[in-house]
């Protein structure tokens, strides 16, 4: 096994996303824009985001400097309207580490952000380069304030009314991204408000100066001359679209309204990622119809009025639903309940890596094409089956998959007894009353059987894989191994050598400085290995609710756009590409 990465990863594709007044409205968009973020994350992008502060927030601290003097020193003002980007950043830095993902929030200083011009009406001029190439590096998110900058004459500045889309073209041109996606409250540029006029008619693509004529304030002048200078790439999309208005040296050109209606869900499943997901899905109630929710004891549940609960499969089946959510636990019923739904000509979204483990051919022999996704099943909010889509000439996987193991491993190796430690993660909640699927091995072995069946389209039962117990680790090797610099580790891996596929979990010490050492708890982390030697790193945070339910509702966000036929939100889903029903890989060697 490599000791650490072999070499880097190629540089990641960048975007820029824009969320504005229009759409953060209150505390709870964030977890809307968290979701939109998660998304370009799991697609293999690093982000930048870029905030507005909240709706009629701005409004409120102009005001406020108007009250307390503001005609007298603009500068002063300047930084008093700022504080509202100030917040949104840092709200929206905490929504991405609650799922897990990779974050920095970055003030303007920490990255040379500088502007010349007035103090209320500012330009951007320069930036460090090197300062935000690092960050990029330490994290998959940045989040910055837009709005303001630093100023060498005045402190701080302010750019303008809609200065947060100049902001964001101003990243898009410096980092070299490959697009700058301004999310708005409507799905495009209009040739009229479609709130007065429902007949006005969307636009696929504008050029510049059409642009500037058609977006009559949606998108700050500035920001849409300073894109045609620097040829930047704007799309104009609401919160969850595939499709978007884009803008650049395109000719003009009209396009068809997106919007399906509501789709109807099945939610099987109300436990920690089970309302995590009902959650997500209740922002979105032009989105989404959410039949009864299947729950063991409606009467817990009575105090949600989010939905309303049943214990009745049939009732929260009825009526055909295009979509079923399945958050059962367990394995032969819940894909009893998936086939069936499958055959009926329903899309299921499932985080079950136990069901789709075991009756994995089952489950892919009943899909139609992309109707079947499960990419929380491995690694909750990793990506590492996104990841795994995007590579063709894989020969290993290892990973930390099971935070469990985790927990107690790293209580071992301060020399506590096992069957305390035991007890102590089933106290926490980590470790279930029976704790055999982490101890030994099996949660693991389900989480690798589908990585193989990725990776190398090879059937491997998780009861075939090989397996060590934890049991086999006392705290004493634990405490002798910490001495010598080593940490213990649950570790998959399976390996294509000579046309065969090895699969085993083992439980085994590596060197501090591994990349698989650091993970701790709920984290996650996977190294995927190509035939020329290249090795990715796959982190995050394996399971939780916030984690699992962000990748499952980008499941169900994926799944929703390939149902409105929508053409750049119909890419093969995770989980259900078109591989899974193609030749396996070996057979094409």
């Amino acid at each position: 096994m490599a000791s650490a990465l072999s070499s880097l990863d190629p540089a990641p594709r960048l975007s820029v996303l824009k969320f504005g007044g229009s759409v953060l409205t209150r505390e709870s968009d964030y977890r809307a824009a968290g979701a939109e973020t998660y998304r370009h994350v799991r697609d293999g992008e690093k982000v930048i985001v870029i905030v507005s502060a909240l709706a009629g927030e701005t409004d409120a601290l102009v005001s406020q400097a108007q009250r307390m003097g503001g005609e007298a020193s603009a500068a002063m003002s300047a930084r008093l309207v700022r504080l509202g980007e100030y917040r949104s950043a840092a709200m929206m830095g905490l929504e991405m580490a609650r799922l897990g993902v990779r974050t920095e929030v970055l003030d303007p200083y920490e990255i040379g952000l500088k502007a010349e011009g007035e103090p209320l009406d500012a330009d951007l001029c320069d930036l460090d380069a090197k300062a935000l190439a690092d960050a990029l590096d330490r994290a998959d998110v940045l989040v910055i304030p837009g709005f303001t900058a630093g100023h060498d004459q005045y402190g701080a500045v302010t750019l303008g009314r809609g200065g947060t889309d100049l902001t964001a073209v101003f990243f898009a041109a410096r980092a070299g991204a490959d697009r700058v996606r301004l999310i708005k409250d409507v799905d495009g540029v209009y040739s009229e408000d479609p709130a007065v006029n429902p007949d006005a008619k969307r636009y696929d693509c504008l050029d510049y100066e059409a642009a500037m004529a058609a977006s009559r304030g949606l998108i700050q002048p500035k920001a849409i001359e300073a894109a045609r200078d620097h040829d930047v790439v704007i799309e104009v999309a609401c919160m969850g679209a595939g499709a978007a208005t884009r803008i650049a040296r395109l000719p003009k050109r009209a396009g068809r309204l997106r919007h399906r209606g509501p789709m109807k869900v099945a939610l099987l499943g109300c436990g920690s990622v089970g309302a995590g997901v009902l959650d997500y899905l209740r922002t979105h109630p032009d989105l989404f119809e959410l039949n009864p929710v299947l729950v063991r004891n409606p009467a817990k549940h009575a105090a949600n009025k989010q939905a309303s609960f049943t214990s009745d499969m049939a009732e929260s089946l009825a009526g055909d639903p295009d979509l079923v959510v399945e958050l059962m636990g367990g394995a032969d019923m819940p894909a009893r309940v998936m086939e069936d739904a499958l055959a009926k000509g329903a899309r299921v979204v499932t985080a079950n890596k136990a069901a789709v483990a075991k009756h994995y051919d089952t489950l892919v022999g009943a899909a139609r094409p992309d109707h079947l996704a499960y990419s929380a099943a491995v690694g909750g909010g990793v990506t590492v089956l996104e990841r795994i889509a995007t590579l063709s000439d894989l020969v290993q996987i290892e990973g930390v998959m099971n935070g469990t193991a985790n927990f107690m491993l790293d209580k071992l190796s301060h020399g506590e007894d096992f069957e305390a430690v035991l007890a102590e993660a089933q106290r926490l909640g980590f470790a279930e009353a029976d704790p055999s699927a982490d101890v030994e091995g099996h949660d693991a072995a389900d989480k690798l059987s589908i990585l193989i069946r990725e990776a190398f389209g090879v059937a491997r039962l998780p009861g075939d894989i090989p397996k060590q117990s934890l049991r086999e680790v006392t705290g004493e090797m634990a405490q002798e191994a910490a001495k010598k610099g080593l940490v213990y580790k649950q570790i998959g891996r399976c390996v294509l050598a000579e046309g065969e596929v090895r699969a085993a979990i083992t439980v085994e010490a590596v060197p501090l400085s591994h990349p698989l050492a650091g993970a701790r708890n709920e984290e996650n982390r996977f190294l995927l290995t190509e035939a020329s030697g290249t090795v990715h790193g796959v982190y995050g945070k394996g399971a939780g609710r916030w984690p699992t339910a962000a990748a499952v509702f980008a499941d169900i966000m994926d799944t929703r756009r390939a149902w409105c036929g929508d053409e750049r939100g119909s890419a093969a889903l995770p989980g259900s590409h078109p591989a899974a029903h193609a030749e396996p890989a070996l057979a094409r060697a």
